[in-house]
């Protein structure tokens, strides 16, 4: 049954037309040789092209508001620190000494294309090199801080979103006492986890096999949920399946972590927390997003009751599971 959702504030690309797109890129000299094809992104609007050099890039138009230009020119920057030590991740071309740009309200950067096949999650040896390339990461991180991204913790990662949730009231109006019950309960099961102290270094953040190509070794994209948190936040997002299945996957990538990076084991308490707050920030940025025509288009479960059901059911079961012992490493490890 499909419920209403209603607005959710101004749809910022309106004005982002093929004419615009063209110009901006003329403004930093290239002119194209192709048509734009769009590729697979909601939050911003991404393209690929070929110049009159014959050559393939990726434009991306952030979208606006959400980022300032001083933290966007933060990621690129730590995306140029981290290709200087070796990790292998996509770094946006300078053009007149600047990665970022601004054309008509529009803050974009242009990358090189680089083509790649997707990663294979039940790949163990994939994982350990990708475990390679974030141990190498996070193994240099003490030598550059983020200065203007965010921090994971509660009060930005879990009662922010439960807020925004409240204020757009997105479910059904049955099942507001729902989730009026749940979230409160899930942030105070939460709250504890985060009580210990914990190193925090700057992260890729989003860090799961969509943001992974697979060349003749890992190649890590899309920086633009860096932030500054806790190491196991770049590994849990590549665990799937049963507790022995993760098992096997998080040991691969710790074998290739290791190699450059100590991985502190206690960290392994906050999986499910991190989780958590995962599951009601996406709820809530599908809810703050709605009103771009791309949303309702890619994800129309969003908008049924089923969905919210289903999310009821989840969040229930995230509980339980935060009351469970954490994920243990095998044995011999």
């Amino acid at each position: 049954m499909p419920i209403d959702v209603t607005s959710r504030g101004a749809f910022h690309f309106a004005t982002l037309t093929p004419d615009l797109i063209l110009d901006a890129l003329a403004s930093c000299g290239f002119y194209l040789d192709s048509g734009l094809t769009p590729l697979n992104s909601y939050e911003n609007r991404v393209y690929q092209f070929m110049a009159e050099d014959r050559q393939r890039y990726v434009v991306k138009f952030y979208r606006p508001e959400r980022w300032s230009a001083e933290q966007l020119r933060e990621e690129h920057e730590l995306a140029e620190f981290l290709a200087a030590q070796d990790v292998n991740v996509a770094v946006p071309l300078s053009i007149r000494g600047a990665t970022l740009h601004h054309f008509h309200g529009f803050n974009f950067a242009v990358w090189p294309s680089l083509g790649g096949r997707h990663l294979e999650p039940d790949n163990l040896d994939q994982l350990e090199a990708v475990g390679h390339q974030l141990g190498l990461w996070h193994s240099c991180s003490h030598q550059y801080q983020l200065k203007y991204r965010p921090r994971i913790s509660v009060s930005y990662s879990l009662a922010l979103p439960c807020d925004e949730l409240n204020r757009l009231s997105p479910w059904p109006r049955v099942m507001a006492g729902e989730f009026a019950e749940i979230l409160p309960l899930l942030t105070q099961a939460v709250a504890p986890c985060f009580e210990q102290p914990v190193a925090m270094i700057p992260l890729h953040g989003d860090c799961h096999i969509g943001n992974i190509l697979w060349r003749d070794k890992p190649l890590l994209v899309d920086l633009d949920d860096c932030v500054t948190g806790p190491a196991i936040q770049d590994l849990w997002m590549l665990l799937s399946g049963d507790d022995a299945e993760q098992r096997m996957q998080l040991d691969a990538l710790l074998a290739g972590y290791e190699e450059f990076a100590v991985f502190d084991i206690a960290q392994l308490r906050l999986i499910e927390p991190l989780r958590t707050m995962r599951m009601v920030s996406h709820m809530a940025w599908l809810a703050k997003r709605w009103d771009d025509p791309a949303f309702p288009t890619a994800f129309p479960w969003y908008a049924t009751e089923e969905y919210w059901l289903g999310q009821a059911r989840s969040l229930r079961q995230q509980l339980e599971k935060l009351k469970q012992p954490p994920l243990a490493l095998t044995p011999a490890y």
